[in-house]
């Protein structure tokens, strides 16, 4: 069975900086492509940054330059790290998985199929 669980969320001023990270088991980690997403209370999921199995990332130009996806596939921990964070950040943050698909992420949530319960980030001005 497939498990993602994100942490790192929490409260920061504008400016300032979190990593998350999201914890896989239950499948191939390296295989998949990885991503992260967001939602605020009223608004559909967005994509945040992504990134496949040869490494290739691609970001939401909303957080371009200030945002950076990893992967450990030694531990199966998918990272993001957020720096000069703004009160537009904030969301629910979530972990995704695309199973079927390694080579080629697509950046919507449709594209992905197992996801993690989410962690919030409260930026503050």
């Amino acid at each position: 069975q497939v498990h993602l669980v994100e942490s790192g969320g929490g409260s920061v001023q504008a400016g300032g900086s979190l990593t998350l990270s999201c914890s896989a088991s239950g499948y191939t980690y390296p295989s998949a492509c990885m991503g992260w997403f967001r939602q605020t209370p009223g608004k559909e999921r967005e994509a945040v940054a992504t990134i496949n199995t040869s490494l290739r990332t691609t970001f939401a130009d909303a957080v371009k330059g200030r945002f950076t996806i990893t992967r450990d596939n030694a531990n199966n921990i998918l990272f993001l790290q957020m720096n000069s964070l703004i009160p537009e950040d904030t969301a629910m943050y979530y972990c995704a998985a695309d199973l079927r698909f390694g080579i080629s992420c697509v950046f919507k949530p449709d594209g992905f199929t197992h996801w993690g319960q989410g962690t919030q980030v409260t930026v503050s001005s």
